[in-house]
């Protein structure tokens, strides 16, 4: 038998067998594959609004019937000969998706899902060359992405990625047609190719085939440094910590998310199926710039977001009383009140007479505007990707908005910890999973061993290897369970900092200090095989500009505040004060002033807003390098007058 140069192609990139198990006989796959239980949820929910997302003025909201529909529709497609592929989309094959938030994105993951095609995203940020990379290195036969701007990407690097044979458009635009032997259809022609149901039997013997350790998502990690690796999330790894969820959180159908940190995130993508498995609405913001005007319009009552958003909101309700004492005072006097009306709830005492009144007070003057500002009461308030820190915490508790720090990783599927209503501890990411177990290495690194723990990288054997030692994943952080049973985070083992003098130092403690002073948007500590420990700093505009009128600097624009000596001399004012008490190898020896933006465009954030130490670094070489050099010829400069 001949094959075709496509076949011949795809048999040489790999075949699929570490992505697919094996069904398990009396399985109740709606409890541990993800298709089959969305099934479960058309069949409930049909009649209950699935997905919602603003086109203009307009809303456009579809049920769970009609998602189940389209879904069912994409499937047959998917798998029809002749259509995306030679031969239909096949058991175990891969797909990427590439877009931006919307609810094509879920329709076109739970049908290749559907099909037991491997979902495989890629960040809507992207450059060709990660493209490439993601493309290349999991074999993707079929690119979902947006429309022309994500096409001109793809176009950009196509004679790299031999495996790719067709793209199709959420927007189709202008974009439809053969481009250098890529064939580009719009998602509506794929839909309508799978109106009939004649591919139906394929789909449902797909159906059949399915195991609970299929891979669910192949997502590769968007790390601080290193090249991505694909980490292969089965179907039972997710459905474990959705049913762990399901233990402490009470969902209803009633309730309603907001879909807003990329859906090519483990986070997000995680957090979507919790939604779906629900039968809840999930309103879509394809814009995340829109994120506080979406907030305040759809009121949702579940959100999962990173710290940075919990970080803005607390910074603007500070930065509007800034400018008037008597404000200040009514400011703080509310969040005292708030504070001690949680105090009193959390411990199950009765709030006094007292109390009630001067909390109703407290919150009609403040923490009902707060509350506003995202969107009103919570059933669910999370926080992940980054840690949050206590001060955080503890603001929107007092404002009555319960904050629910978690933990992960993609290597867990993603969730390794949280915090709960139940269960809950202010500077902690929570408790591990129930039926998890947690352990540390002489060096403090976590070690976890759960049923969400990934199945392994893609085609990468040995780093499989480093990172799970007899079921144990290698987490890369640093921290402890702590005497109630709450994992305490305190570093990045990547991150610390070790000194020419081999003074290992934790980098993060003292960023998160500085921190807390609102002027300072990002601190980046250095210091990795230096002598000593240097700072970048990039300031928060806004708080520039309120510095030069305090300062009574009238003279400058923003940007020539920014890049003045007054500014870098406040700055090292404030640094000192923060860190005078650190001992003497954790002292800052010595600071820049940065003004670029840290983007996720420009490489410096990753997808959930973390900075990319090395990559930050990197991109300020000449500024590192001048500051170590001043800070080598004042020491020989303060040795001469010694010796003299």
């Amino acid at each position: 038998m001949t094959m075709s140069p496509r076949q011949s192609r795809r048999a040489e990139l790999d075949p699929a067998g570490e992505l697919l198990g094996q069904p398990v006989p009396g399985e109740d796959l709606a409890e541990s594959h993800l298709a089959h239980m969305f099934r479960a949820t058309v069949a409930t929910h049909g009649f209950r609004p699935a997905t919602r997302v603003r086109q203009g003025d307009q809303w456009i909201i579809r049920t769970y019937a009609e998602t189940g529909r389209r879904v069912a529709g994409l499937a047959r497609a998917f798998v029809t000969p002749g259509l995306l592929t030679e031969d239909g989309l096949q058991r175990g094959d891969r797909m990427s998706l590439f877009a931006g938030n919307c609810p094509e994105w879920i329709e076109a993951d739970l049908a290749g899902m559907t099909i037991g095609v491997v979902p495989v995203p890629i960040y809507p940020t992207s450059t060709p060359d990660q493209i490439v990379h993601i493309v290349t290195d999991a074999g993707v036969r079929v690119i979902v992405t947006a429309g022309r701007k994500e096409l001109n990407r793809i176009l950009e690097a196509r004679d790299k990625m031999p495996s790719l044979e067709t793209v199709i458009l959420i927007d189709p635009a202008d974009g439809v047609g053969e481009h250098d032997g890529l064939t580009v259809l719009s998602l509506e022609q794929v839909r309508q190719a799978g109106v009939s149901d004649k591919m139906q039997a394929v789909v449902d013997e797909r159906m059949g085939q399915s195991s609970a350790d299929d891979v669910a998502a192949l997502i590769y990690t968007s790390g601080t440094t290193g090249e991505p690796k694909g980490v292969m999330i089965s179907h039972r790894g997710a459905l474990a910590e959705l049913q762990a969820l399901d233990a402490f959180f009470d969902f209803s159908p009633a309730d309603h998310s907001l879909s807003f940190l990329p859906l090519s995130h483990a986070l997000e993508w995680g957090w979507s199926m919790v939604v779906i498995r629900h039968g809840c609405l999930n309103t879509f913001v394809p814009n995340p710039k829109t994120i506080s005007t979406m907030l305040a319009d759809v009121r949702p009552t579940l959100f999962v977001c990173v710290p940075k958003l919990y970080e803005q909101v607390m910074n603007v309700a500070r930065e509007k009383v800034s400018d008037s004492p008597v404000k200040l005072k009514i400011f703080e006097w509310s969040l005292d009140v708030g504070r001690e009306w949680w105090q009193t709830h959390k411990e199950g005492r009765r709030p006094s007479v007292s109390l009630q009144a001067r909390h109703e007070v407290a919150d009609r003057l403040v923490l009902k505007a707060i509350r506003d500002a995202l969107g009103g009461p919570k059933t669910v308030l999370a926080a992940g990707g980054a840690p949050l820190r206590k001060e955080v915490e503890e603001f929107f508790a007092a404002c009555g908005l319960l904050v629910c720090q978690g933990y992960g990783l993609t290597e867990a599927s993603p969730l390794v910890s949280f915090n709960s209503p139940g269960g809950c501890k202010f500077g902690t990411a929570g408790k591990p999973l129930v039926g998890s177990q947690m352990a540390t290495t002489e060096e403090g690194e976590i070690l976890y061993r759960g049923p969400n723990v990934m199945k392994g990288y893609w085609k990468a054997p040995e780093a499989t290897a480093a990172a799970i030692e007899d079921g144990w994943l290698h987490t890369g952080d640093i921290g402890h369970i702590d005497d109630d049973g709450f994992l305490v985070i305190t570093d990045r083992l990547k991150d610390i900092i070790v000194t020419l003098n081999g003074k290992n130092i934790s980098p993060q403690p003292i960023e998160n200090s500085l921190m807390k002073d609102p002027l300072f948007e990002h601190a980046v500590l250095l210091g990795d095989n230096r002598p000593c420990l240097t700072l970048l700093v990039k300031p928060s505009l806004p708080q520039v500009e309120e510095l030069a009128e305090r300062l009574h600097i009238t003279s400058m624009t923003a940007s020539e505040m920014l890049r003045s000596e007054e500014l870098a001399e406040e700055i090292r004012r404030r640094v000192a004060e923060i860190t005078e008490k650190l001992p003497h190898q954790e002292q800052i020896r010595d600071l820049r002033v940065l003004w670029d933006e840290f983007t996720t465009d420009n490489g410096l954030l990753t997808p959930t807003l973390k900075v990319r130490r090395r990559e930050v670094e990197k991109r300020f070489t000449e500024i590192v390098e001048d500051m170590y050099t001043r800070i080598a010829m004042r020491r020989k400069s303060s040795r001469g007058s010694s010796k003299s």
